[in-house]
């Protein structure tokens, strides 16, 4: 996500801040959100195929089962992820340039702490709360009517407080500073690569094409730390089967939850859920680096 200023301004841009939640907002409720859901499925129960995992969303209410979780809470974490990233990342790419580090470096160090900062802001509840209510067992299959989802969030908070309602809150900041940080690096590179096969100095500006064909390079390559969005799906988890889980930490840790899914599925099984993970990641970095450049591109012309 380019952090765009105009020269000798202050602070942060706020129309960028708009833009960031504006973007993030697109994208969850389009591709992102079904991608997710499949996502998750497959990395909370691992013993499942695509088919299988596709199949059992599907029995969750058809093409709704695909959006299961983005009222609130994916809304509420779209709506304001992305203005946190935003501000911390220009932050710390202003701090950075002062001290002389290069643009690129600079952009990594904002990804990541942009990352870091919107975990611990906002992502850490509502992507536990995201992940209960896509895992969580549906009693309404006994005909029992299950609670709501503000219901199980006032459970959860009455029973463990914050922690309980912030759990995974760890391993979504990894996740975060490690996606961001590679997303942006990686993308941000792809560009340069690109610039230099078609002959272009550095700064000049890449057609549509090639800068969605870099921001897709990215994306694609920042899964690289899918074992992480597995381990915080894990400690996410409310499923029937999980919970029940004899072998399963009563206390979920990183590293505890790392031993307990690498026990139980072996390495594929700290990678379930990377084939939809790519689509996602390709997805994001496209809406929240290519897309995003020329919207504010556009909000900018219509400033002046």
């Amino acid at each position: 996500m380019a952090i765009q200023k105009e020269p000798g301004q202050k602070g942060v841009n706020w129309s960028n801040i708009a833009v960031g939640g504006i973007m993030n907002m697109f994208e969850v409720t389009t591709l992102g959100q079904p991608l997710e859901v499949i996502k998750t499925q497959m990395a909370a129960n691992r013993s499942q195929s695509m088919l299988k995992a596709l199949q059992s969303v599907w029995a969750r209410g058809g093409v709704t089962g695909f959006y299961q979780g983005l009222i609130p809470w994916a809304w509420i974490e779209a709506s304001t992820k992305g203005a946190v990233l935003l501000f911390a990342a220009s932050e710390i790419e202003e701090a950075s340039s002062k001290v002389g580090i290069s643009p690129a470096v600079g952009g990594l160090l904002g990804g990541m702490g942009g990352g870091i900062a919107q975990a611990y802001a906002t992502m850490g509840f509502t992507t536990s709360m995201k992940t209960a209510e896509i895992t969580r067992h549906k009693q309404a299959a006994t005909g029992i009517k299950p609670p709501s989802t503000w219901a199980l969030f006032a459970e959860i908070f009455r029973k463990e407080g914050l922690a309980g309602v912030n759990k995974g809150v760890n391993a979504v900041a990894v996740r975060q500073c490690t996606n961001w940080g590679s997303r942006i690096g990686l993308a941000r590179l792809a560009e340069s690569s690109i610039r230099k096969v078609r002959g272009k100095a550095e700064g000049q500006s890449l057609g549509a094409l090639d800068k969605i064909a870099a921001s897709s390079i990215g994306g694609a390559l920042a899964t690289w730390n899918q074992p992480i969005e597995v381990i915080r799906v894990e400690m996410q988890n409310m499923s029937k089967e999980a919970m029940a889980s004899a072998n399963r930490p009563a206390k979920l840790t990183i590293f505890n939850t790392f031993s307990y899914i690498y026990k139980q599925n072996g390495i594929k099984g700290l990678y379930r859920g990377v084939t939809p993970r790519i689509g996602l990641g390709i997805w994001q970095t496209v809406c929240m680096v290519s897309f995003a450049d020329y919207v504010k591109a556009w909000v900018k012309g219509n400033q002046k």
